[in-house]
């Protein structure tokens, strides 16, 4: 089996758009990075297809044009970042080899970065554009919830930081990942720790439910 064969047959896109840093709902629905993506808009599974600009493919498709590489190369570095065994065309009859460990490119890290800071900015800016709208007061003299609070002071700042992540030149975009790193960690720490804390709540509330069927 040549490495395209078993690249296809061992790992989904979604596998390899995950392992790129790529962030998948539990719909499959992702944003897209092929272009000016603001809400998830395409769907990984075994191939993609993307419902805004159309692009579709399978995981080598999706590898080479994420990463600017041609299709053997995608191929070679599925294989070598999920340990996949293939057929060298050049040593029939031999035992299936694993390929030689390859160097990310400083490019290719910078993207990966630029990708992972733009994920983690846009979730927390639609998390507070949730919290807006629920947590507004309702009555003129009501207390400002917390929440929406971090809202008003934290929206037009972030709307900048991504549209420079969007549109600007290199050297601003290298700039905001060096700045705002520890920033960026902070939040999806925050985040991670907000839905693990979703989550057990609305665990504890399905046990409350079948403890008490009459609620």
């Amino acid at each position: 089996m040549n490495v395209f064969e078993a690249v296809k047959q061992s790992v989904t896109t979604r596998q390899a758009a995950e392992r790129y840093g790529i962030k998948v709902n539990r719909n499959g629905m992702c944003v897209c990075p092929f272009h000016n993506d603001k809400n998830p808009s395409m769907k990984v599974d075994r191939r993609f297809y993307c419902f805004g600009c159309g692009a579709t493919g399978d995981v080598i498709d999706f590898v080479s044009r994420l990463h600017g590489i041609g299709s053997k190369e995608a191929a070679l570095m599925l294989a070598q970042d999920f340990s996949i065994p293939y057929e060298d065309g050049r040593s029939a009859g031999k035992q299936p080899i694993r390929p030689r460990l390859r160097r990310e490119t400083e490019e290719q890290k910078f993207k990966r970065m630029e990708r992972h800071c733009f994920r983690v900015l846009s979730d927390y800016y639609h998390l507070l554009r949730r919290w807006k709208e629920e947590y507004a007061p309702r009555q003129p003299d009501e207390a400002w919830n917390p929440r929406f609070t971090e809202a008003l002071q934290n929206m037009s700042r972030l709307e900048y930081l991504m549209d420079v992540l969007l549109s600007g030149d290199i050297q601003e975009r290298a700039a905001l990942i060096t700045g705002h790193g520890k920033e960026v960690r902070n939040l999806e720490r925050r985040m991670a720790e907000l839905t693990a804390g979703n989550a057990a709540g609305s665990k504890e509330h399905g046990r409350n439910r079948r403890a008490d069927p009459e609620r």
